[in-house]
């Protein structure tokens, strides 16, 4: 388990992360650290406690409207997928009969050439 130390609205932190995850930690601290700066100059000194729960409750909403995006995303995505059985059925309808008409036209010409050599 390794170790990362961050520093959120001039506090420092100690947080344990899975080996790998360090920089990753960093990154998000660092978004939380400005998120909270662009607060704090838009409000002022409003506490820091609340300072923090207006933080969360930004991102936290940041977070909902993705997951309704990816929802309307992945039900676009659903349709399409069906979109596309439905016109790979059609295909497959298509070819079948088109299959059938050139094995039909192929047997009446085979049966015409027939006749016309004298060959019944």
């Amino acid at each position: 388990m390794a170790q990362v130390v961050v520093v959120i609205a001039g506090r420092t932190y100690r947080m344990n992360c899975d080996d790998g995850q360090e920089s990753h930690i960093e990154s998000l601290a660092s978004d939380i650290d400005a998120r909270m700066a662009d607060l704090k100059s838009s409000f002022g000194e409003i506490g820091e406690q609340r300072l923090v729960v207006m933080t969360a409750l930004t991102i936290a909403d940041e977070l909902s409207e993705a997951r309704a995006r990816i929802a309307a995303l992945e039900e676009k995505a659903s349709a399409l997928a069906a979109e596309a059985g439905d016109a790979q059925q059609a295909l497959d309808a298509r070819d079948a009969f088109l299959t059938e008409a050139v094995d039909a036209a192929a047997s009446r010409i085979e049966k015409l050439a027939r006749l016309l050599t004298g060959k019944f």
